[in-house]
Order: structure tokens, then C-alpha cells, then sequence
């Protein structure tokens, strides 16, 4: 049989004594805060070592992810009523999505949107950091381009009329297969008695 153990009479304390530990509580809770700065270990170290007046800093993405979840919170409203504007879910998707992007770029410290800023409204700069060659035809061997992309190695952006002279006759023919025509295919129909 187990021994039931006796209950121990509460200590009271002083005035004097309650005094003095709240006094060393107060000092230990201050070393403690001056000492122990806010590590963010979720944060990836590239985003953790920008500082806060970067663009893309934790500050500032932190900042855009809390104003897009409010903005979330008005869409979703916007969008469960009865008469709901067309495309009310699809701007609730939109914000979800830039919302996942940000909380990704914090976590593995790499930007995967086209667009950044509070709103979403800056456009996104891409940069090619390994070049990519064409593998068959006319171009064999030769670095892919692309417009709108930084190239390290030739130090600009590659526009719309350096691609038209570095392609010239050798552009990709278009999407539409000769093969296909535009016309719909005839079906034979049994016809029923």
C-alpha cells in the first residue's frame, strides 16, 4: 500500500524577505535582457546578416507578411459574401501565395516571386548565376538568352534587340505545329432507325 506523504505547512514571508527576492528576481531579469539579444534561428543566415534598411531585410519582409495577412483577412470577408465581386477568391489566392513566398524566402533565404514590396508591386530583377547552353540544332554549344534576365558575364541585362541580333534567322519557329490546322475534325455519326 502507498504511503500517503503529509502536506507541508506554507512558509510565510516578510515583507522584508518578499522585498528582497523581488529585488534579485528584477536584477537577474534585467542581466538576462541585456544579455540575450533575439537570435531569429528561423531566419535564413543570408536574410539574418542583411541590415535593416536592405530592401529584402527580415525587418521589412516581416513587416509586408503581418500588412498581407491583414489584407487576407479583409479579402476573405470580401470574398464569403453574398455578393462578392468576380475574382474575389482569386485575390484571396494571390495574397495565400505572396504570403507563402515570403515566409519561404525568411526560411531558405531565396526570393521565388516576380514581385516584392509591401503591395507586391516592384518588379523582380532575375540574375542567370550559371549560363545554360543549347544542346541540339543550329546553335549547338552556344549560351541560351533570355530578355528581361542579368547576365554576370556581359554585365547588363539582355534586351529585346540584343536577342534579335544574337538569334537573327535562327529563331524558334512558333508554338502552332504546321501539323495542325484550324479547322475542327469531321465525326461520322451512325444514324440511329
Amino acid at each position: 500500500m502507498a504511503t500517503i506523504k503529509k502536506p507541508r505547512k506554507k512558509r510565510f514571508l516578510t515583507d522584508e524577505e518578499k522585498a528582497e527576492r523581488a529585488e534579485r528576481l528584477k536584477k537577474a531579469r534585467e542581466a538576462r535582457a541585456a544579455n540575450q539579444q533575439p537570435k531569429y534561428e528561423y531566419v535564413h543566415e543570408s536574410v539574418r546578416n542583411l541590415p535593416d534598411d536592405a530592401p529584402l531585410s527580415r525587418k521589412n519582409v516581416t513587416e509586408w507578411i503581418k500588412y498581407q495577412k491583414e489584407k487576407l483577412s479583409a479579402a476573405r470577408q470580401n470574398a464569403r459574401r453574398k455578393d462578392a465581386p468576380k475574382g474575389a477568391d482569386q485575390q484571396v489566392a494571390d495574397i495565400q501565395g505572396y504570403i507563402r513566398n515570403m515566409e519561404r524566402y525568411l526560411r531558405d533565404g531565396d526570393w521565388c516571386d516576380d514581385f516584392w514590396g509591401k503591395e507586391g508591386t516592384n518588379k523582380t530583377r532575375w540574375r542567370a548565376v550559371v549560363n545554360a547552353y543549347h544542346h541540339q540544332g543550329p546553335m549547338k554549344g552556344m549560351i541560351k538568352r533570355s530578355v528581361g534576365i542579368f547576365y554576370p558575364d556581359l554585365g547588363v541585362e539582355w534586351t529585346r534587340e540584343m536577342d534579335d541580333e544574337y538569334y537573327g534567322p535562327y529563331r524558334a519557329p512558333s508554338e502552332r505545329s504546321s501539323t495542325v490546322s484550324g479547322k475542327r475534325r469531321r465525326t461520322r455519326r451512325k444514324k440511329t432507325a
